[in-house]
């Protein structure tokens, strides 16, 4: 009778330990106060700055649109709705000197620079050398979408595009189908592209307190990876009913094979 209750007892231990608890798979949990509601101070997101290989599209417009035609080939092609591709052929894409190059314009240095930036010195530069302020030139600069790639512990893995001024991690994950239950909230890579260089991040997405994080709000070129957990590895199962189904298979294999030893 004390086998039976001691084997119960490593049962219930080890199912405990093997299947994943409802704490990691909650996203944004307030962990340090009992009430529900969570009041999170919004973290100051700063406008975003230019780098290498990013997709800019530009739109200019004036009274009589046919002076600006030159600078939109997008319109003259008639494209009156673009996709990921069309995005890619017809965008403005920022080189390795920090450039792109615009009709008649030339090239225009904007690495470094805010969209509001941009859409200033392009505005300047037209009224300088190609229009005078009666034309009412206005100009619209955007990113060619927030671009990004989601790898690991996800349910649809693969290089994304959210056609958005800004986008959390949180947009992002829901946008690839979410972290399966085997990957890890806690330890969210996130790998980001700097002027300076590529640096690596973690954000906890269990807790409430990564609205908080710089890194709540993805960026262009972003790559983000879900760890796995260890359950996963050890291969006991995700929840308790897996669990002891992999222990009780374990345990009647053992029974069974030193049942058939010891007749022999």
């Amino acid at each position: 009778m004390r086998k039976v209750v001691f084997l119960l007892y490593i049962l219930v231990a080890f199912t405990s330990v093997s299947c994943i608890s409802n704490k990691e798979l909650v996203y944004l949990q307030n962990k340090q106060q009992d009430s529900l509601s969570v009041a999170v101070a919004p973290v100051l997101h700063k406008p975003y700055r230019v780098q290498v290989n990013d997709i800019l599209t530009l739109s200019i417009k004036a009274l009589d649109q046919k002076l600006v035609g030159m600078f939109n080939p997008s319109e003259q092609q008639g494209a009156q709705t673009q996709s990921e591709q069309s995005l890619y052929f017809n965008g403005f894409t920022v080189d390795d000197h920090g450039n792109i190059r615009i009709p008649v314009l030339g090239e225009v240095n904007v690495l470094g620079y805010t969209l509001d930036e941009i859409r200033i010195k392009i505005e300047k530069q037209l009224l300088e050398e190609h229009f005078k302020s009666e034309a009412n030139i206005f100009v619209t600069v955007k990113l060619a979408g927030l671009r990004y790639t989601v790898n690991g512990e996800i349910a649809s893995p693969g290089t994304k595009t959210l056609f958005q001024d800004k986008a959390t991690i949180m947009e992002a994950i829901a946008n690839s189908g979410d972290i399966t239950m085997t990957g890890n909230r806690k330890e969210v890579v996130i790998i980001r592209q700097y002027p300076h260089g590529t640096e690596t991040h973690t954000i906890d997405l269990t807790d409430a307190k990564a609205m908080q994080s710089p890194q709540y709000f993805i960026q262009p070129n972003d790559y983000i990876y879900i760890k796995p957990l260890k359950q996963k590895s050890w291969g006991t199962g995700t929840t308790g009913m897996q669990s002891i189904a992999t222990i009780i298979t374990a345990l009647s294999l053992v029974s069974t094979t030193f049942l058939l030893l010891k007749n022999l």
